[in-house]
């Protein structure tokens, strides 16, 4: 090859090469579907890929729908924290789709219900706001809380959904935790589902979260 043939196939190729480079930059992203939670959504106590939002991604990729999953939960995490990061999660991810699964470590540290309904409430505003469907994952506690706290907390995300125009999934462990045998699908200490209850807490959630997905 003599050198001028050689500078031309030399030029050819870094063309095609920054063609391709460009191409890729400008194939789009799937669009993003936020998960902001807590330990029970961030794999606390499980092998990576076991738990519930992995489980998704699974099934995401088996029914060929294009959605990329963000997990952006933190085990111990509160509503509180949960409305602190969010801003820059909305503005990192321009997510089409947020589910929202905090308010539990509310209730276990004792936080005032309002506080707790409020910072769900924003979430949702924000994220509707955002340009973002929303689905609210309820909770419920032990009824050695008091049946009328239980209640209560069982409510307000009844209550965020309906003022926030959001989905809502009444009760996420519905399964789990109130199965025959309360301890059968948690971990040892009883508070964190297994990886046995996580394929339920995927079900729990897919018939209204499949409807978001629509395009």
């Amino acid at each position: 090859m003599n050198r001028r043939h050689f500078t031309a196939v030399a030029a050819a190729a870094a063309l095609m090469g920054s063609w391709s480079g460009s191409a890729a930059a400008n194939t789009p992203q799937p669009p993003a579907l936020l998960i902001v939670g807590d330990s029970l959504s961030a794999e606390y106590g499980l092998r990576r890929g076991t738990g519930w939002v992995a489980l998704l991604e699974q099934r995401l990729q088996a029914e060929k729908r294009a959605w990329r999953v963000v997990n952006a939960s933190i085990s111990g995490d509160t509503t509180s924290g949960g409305r602190s990061r969010l801003p820059a999660l909305l503005r990192q991810h321009q997510p089409k789709v947020v589910v929202i699964e905090l308010g539990g470590n509310d209730a276990l540290r004792g936080l005032p219900l309002n506080m707790t309904q409020d910072n769900l409430a924003h979430m949702a505003r924000i994220s509707r706001e955002a340009g973002a469907r929303v689905l609210v994952l309820g909770m419920q506690m032990p009824p050695n809380y008091g049946a009328r706290y239980a209640e209560q907390f069982a409510q307000l995300f009844a209550t965020v959904a309906q003022q926030e125009k959001a989905a809502l999934v009444p009760f996420f462990l519905e399964g789990v935790a109130n199965g025959p045998d309360p301890t059968a699908l948690f971990q040892p200490d009883r508070i964190h589902p297994s990886e046995a209850a996580q394929p339920r807490m995927l079900d729990n959630v897919w018939p209204e979260l499949s409807k978001l997905l629509r395009p």
